[in-house]
């Protein structure tokens, strides 16, 4: 069998087994089969890859996150720091928390979180990954609903904005 034929599934009829190898154009389809229930997206290869596609942040009928909940930011506050403190600038060996890019952190009283961050650069080669990162990392929190990140450039990012521990490990020291 062909690698083509492999992959499309079709095998010439000198290749099936046993002696019913009649020519694939005689075979008539069989009209009462019906298809197979798909899933919204699922052309690819069988993958469900509807499933990895999330409402756009820009768009006005994406998630909002209400007025900030003391009760609710004192809950989930510290868990998204510390899933934050997992996402790395890929250029610089210092997670984003430590490093300043986070602005704000607001959960509201429905347990949606917005995360406010920036980025060292607005030619920053990790543009689109960190913030999708950020967003896909805070959502699977436990008890959190929803996650958006707003990316602001306003106050723009200086190195005055890291920790101590950041400008350490870096030697700005």
């Amino acid at each position: 069998m062909g690698l083509f034929s492999f992959f499309s599934g079709n095998r010439r009829s000198d290749e099936q087994d046993g002696a019913d190898a009649a020519p694939e154009a005689a075979k008539a389809p069989d009209a009462s089969a019906a298809p197979a229930p798909t899933a919204p997206g699922d052309d690819d290869a069988g993958f469900d890859t509807a499933a990895l596609v999330e409402p756009d942040p820009s768009k006005p009928d994406a998630p909002t996150v209400g007025p900030p909940d003391p009760d609710r930011m004192a809950e989930l506050q510290g868990q998204v720091v510390e899933v934050l403190k997992t996402v790395y600038d890929p250029e610089i060996p210092v997670d984003i928390y430590e490093l300043g890019l986070i602005y704000d952190i607001i959960v509201d009283a429905e347990s949606r979180v917005l995360v406010k961050m920036t980025l060292t650069s607005p030619a920053c080669p990790a543009a689109q990954h960190l913030p999708s990162e950020v967003r896909y990392k805070v959502k699977a929190i436990p008890g959190v609903s929803e996650a958006v990140v707003e990316v602001v450039w306003d106050p723009p990012w200086s190195k005055d904005r890291m920790s101590d521990a950041a400008k350490l490990q870096l030697g700005f020291f």
